[in-house]
């Protein structure tokens, strides 16, 4: 994995932090949730149940790819929503290193029951509806796997270390 970034996306409730704080610890490299990049606006639009737009989410995404060019070389994983195609492009083009996309795919039961369980986090359930509207899942020519969530964590782990190879 030496010089590789991880991106772990999906939509709020996929499992992206838990996933990918395991994979940090398989590869031995850092790990960064995405949700420490968001401006205090950004916060409070979100913890007030709105949905953030592009105009929003450039300089976060702007951030997240800084922190993927200055990590060390053994590489890092980061938790991050990384919904458009767009986004992911961004991240990747800025980076200035290889990114990978492990793309956290699961039905929508598995997804409520999830983020309705999720206690102190500032984005509410209300949202993941935006979020699935907004999702565009990686096309095949992108740099991406994709990992079903609709399993216990430890398989969920397992299959994206299988994906990475």
């Amino acid at each position: 994995m030496t010089g590789r970034a991880i991106v772990v996306m999906g939509v709020a409730g996929s499992g992206k932090t838990s996933v990918g704080e395991r994979l940090a610890a398989h590869y031995g490299c850092p790990f960064r949730d995405a949700d420490e990049f968001h401006p205090a606006a950004n916060i409070a639009k979100m913890s007030a149940g709105i949905a953030l737009n592009d105009d929003d989410r450039w300089p976060w995404l702007d951030a997240i790819a800084a922190a993927i060019r200055d990590a060390a070389p053994n590489g890092i994983v980061v938790a991050c929503s990384a919904l458009k195609r767009v986004y992911r492009e961004r991240i990747s083009e800025r980076a200035a290193r290889p990114v990978t996309f492990v793309f956290l795919d699961g039905s929508l039961a598995t997804l409520r029951q999830r983020i309705g369980g999720r206690r102190g986090h500032f984005m509410p359930p209300s949202l993941l509806d935006s979020q699935l509207a907004t999702l565009e899942r990686p096309s095949p020519d992108e740099d991406a796997v994709r990992v079903s969530i609709d399993a216990p964590l430890k398989r969920v782990v397992a299959a994206a270390i299988a994906a990475l190879g």
